[in-house]
């Protein structure tokens, strides 16, 4: 399921670019808008339901990195996509190391590192943001 909504959004990643302008503006464009949100919902709940089928819910983990990639890589979904993917694997390996360790022999669950860390960042993208498309 995973790799089937993945390879969906990367074939729908040019439309997405155009669905940020607006659907107005999308449509002008050459979106059918309706049918393509539709596509892409099917294909980001694909994606959800295999990631927490695996490892259950890792709430931050979804909502830090893609934030955090459209920062360092850029609103380009082509390699936004790939790219949260990707870091989104680091993440929570990251996170579940740093839950092993802190006190180990026992452990601090993953999720609440992640909050720990998710916390924090949305303060920061709240602070930051001011409205306008980052």
């Amino acid at each position: 399921f995973l790799l089937f909504g993945l390879f969906i959004a990367l074939i729908f990643a040019h439309d997405l670019n155009l669905l940020v302008l607006g659907d107005e503006r999308a449509g002008q464009l050459g979106v059918n808008v309706e049918v393509s949100k539709r596509i892409l919902i099917i294909a980001a709940s694909l994606m959800t339901a295999a990631a927490v089928s695996v490892s259950g819910l890792i709430g931050f983990v979804g909502l830090i990195v893609p934030h955090l990639m459209r920062l360092i890589i850029g609103a380009e979904h082509r390699f936004l996509i790939l790219g949260s993917a990707l870091s989104g694997a680091l993440f929570l390996v990251l996170a579940d190391a740093i839950s092993r360790i802190v006190i180990a022999p026992s452990e601090i669950p993953v999720g609440i590192t992640t909050a720990l860390f998710g916390a924090p960042f949305f303060l920061f993208l709240l602070r930051r943001r001011k409205g306008g498309i980052y």
